[in-house]
């Protein structure tokens, strides 16, 4: 029982982490309508940011919450110089620019990690205050893995609210609808547009940040994370906020009990999971919706 609860948690964990990585992900493809492959690359700056402000904050008893600050805007600023130079060009050509251009940037951007930190792996410590565990049924349970499955959906949200419960959040979803009829009603689109886009890029980076201190930091982690993070809207549905939360709950659990049932076939549940949806349901459970 108490070996199930854990492994309950730890893919309450990992759904998480995935929460915080498609929501950015279903953001960004719900207002600016692009499939950014390189999502998975600002979670990997996110998380070398990290382990890099850290050492110079590594004193501070705040240390790692500034270094995860800073990590976090240091990306959104990254994010939105690729928004402004790069993407926006590209808006209103097929999508097949769009994913050829993000799928470069991948390369460029894991090129240049290579550079500046090298190969090697890199390790990001836990911050003190949540170095300990919690017992579960006799069962220690690291106490900074249950802060991320309590903050992802604070994210969420927090995310929410301000997409359906604010004026940005209105002028958001009406550029997601009709971007020529927001413009016309004198909204700066392109500004709102490199505005989302920082913010999923900062969502991205937050992921990276908080998983540093419980996987190997390196060079092409980005790849791995975000064929999770599309497998998590295509299942909850493309552009949709709630898709995205109840999309990560699902592959979080798929990914930590499937390994229990047939080890060697875990990676595949998850796939012939997509393939199920894409042929009965291709717009996703929630449904596929534009923000």
């Amino acid at each position: 029982m108490a070996f199930l609860f854990l492994q309950f948690l730890n893919g309450l964990n990992y759904g998480m982490v995935l929460s915080l990585i498609s929501s950015g992900l279903s953001l960004v493809f719900g207002v600016l309508g692009v499939l950014n492959f390189a999502h998975g690359s600002l979670y990997m700056l996110g998380a070398y940011g990290a382990f890099t402000f850290l050492q110079y904050f590594q004193n501070l008893s705040m240390g790692f919450w500034l270094a995860l600050l800073l990590s976090v805007l240091s990306v959104g600023i990254i994010g939105g110089i690729i928004e402004i130079v790069f993407l926006r060009p590209v808006y209103r050509r097929p999508h097949a620019y769009q994913l050829l251009l993000t799928y470069g940037l991948i390369l460029i951007l894991d090129d240049l990690v290579k550079m500046t930190w090298g190969t090697d792996y890199k390790v990001v410590p836990k911050p003190q205050a949540l170095s300990g565990s919690v017992k579960f049924f006799g069962d220690a349970y690291p106490a900074y893995d249950l802060f991320i499955i309590f903050l992802g959906p604070l994210v969420a949200l927090g995310l929410w609210v301000l997409v359906y419960k604010t004026r940005l959040g209105m002028f958001i979803r009406a550029a997601s609808l009709d971007r020529e009829m927001t413009d016309a009603l004198g909204i700066n689109v392109p500004a709102l547009f490199t505005l989302v886009f920082m913010l999923g890029s900062c969502l991205a980076a937050l992921g990276g940040a908080l998983v540093g201190p419980i996987r190997t930091v390196s060079p092409g982690m980005g790849i791995n994370i975000i064929i999770d993070a599309f497998v998590v809207v295509i299942v909850g549905g493309l552009g949709n906020l709630q898709g995205a939360f109840l999309g990560s709950l699902i592959i979080g659990q798929l990914e930590s009990f499937g390994i229990l049932i047939i080890p060697r076939f875990n990676i595949a549940f998850i796939f012939i999971l997509t393939a199920i949806i894409l042929i009965t349901r291709p717009q996703g459970l929630v449904g596929k919706a534009r923000i």
